[in-house]
């Protein structure tokens, strides 16, 4: 593949950080448009924006922490180690967890994730691309004709392409729908309900290890998440006090 994109005067940009960085800026300007384009707009969603990508990015690494801790902090701590590595999963949930709780301490009650929905399938589209020129992600052997090598002699799923293709998509469903939802936060579960069933049957052909009931962790969180999203839908009383 293509670990580093160009070099700058010298200094080589990785393709992983300058797709994942390009991702999360096209991320930033979605959100605006459509604050910007929403009526009566209120002051706050600033404030959940920030509480997204505190929590967003606190969630992306602290699997890579929990998971690497030996590489990170035995013998030695290894910066390096501690920089490298995150996690889309994680940083849905940690973001979004964030935000509720930004809400609960604002005393927000209005649902708030529609703003965020197509800019998340957007900017992981984005950053996928630059998981699959680092040769990370990839998925277990495959026979297929567009199988590819990435680098260790296997021909393997391009689960990071799949990934990609399918946020774009995502992401073109939730605009062409966006203006058509009549309660509010309905677009978001729609998001959750989608991507993380996704993320659940692509992990059968991604290589990560079997955490509990021979399911990895990102199908047992995407399994959780799913649920969670469902009640929500149905508006079952436990979620309605």
């Amino acid at each position: 593949m293509r670990p580093i994109l160009f070099y700058l005067n010298g200094v080589p940009i990785p393709s992983y950080e300058a797709f994942v960085t390009l991702g999360f800026l096209v991320g930033i300007l979605v959100f605006f448009y459509q604050y910007n384009k929403k009526q009566n707009a209120p002051e706050y969603f600033f404030n959940l924006f920030f509480a997204a990508f505190i929590g967003g990015a606190l969630g992306a690494k602290l699997p890579i922490w929990i998971f690497h801790y030996r590489e990170i902090f035995l013998p030695v701590f290894n910066m390096t180690a501690f920089l490298s590595g995150r996690t889309v999963v994680g940083g849905i949930v940690g973001g979004w967890i964030a935000v509720e709780i930004e809400k609960r301490r604002l005393g927000i009650k209005q649902k708030t994730g529609d703003i965020f929905a197509p800019a998340l399938a957007l900017g992981e589209s984005i950053g996928r691309i630059g998981c699959f020129l680092n040769s990370c992600c990839g998925g277990i052997a495959s026979t297929l004709p567009w199988a590819m090598n990435f680098g260790d002699g296997i021909l393997r799923h391009p689960t990071q392409l799949y990934m990609s293709a399918f946020d774009m998509l995502l992401f073109i469903y939730l605009w062409t729908i966006k203006d058509k939802i009549k309660k509010e936060g309905d677009l978001f579960r729609k998001y959750l309900i989608i991507y993380f069933t996704f993320r659940f049957f692509i992990e059968f052909i991604r290589v990560n290890p079997i955490f509990a009931f021979g399911l990895t962790g990102f199908q047992l969180v995407s399994a959780g998440v799913v649920l969670y999203a469902l009640l929500l839908w149905n508006r079952l009383p436990l979620f309605n006090k």
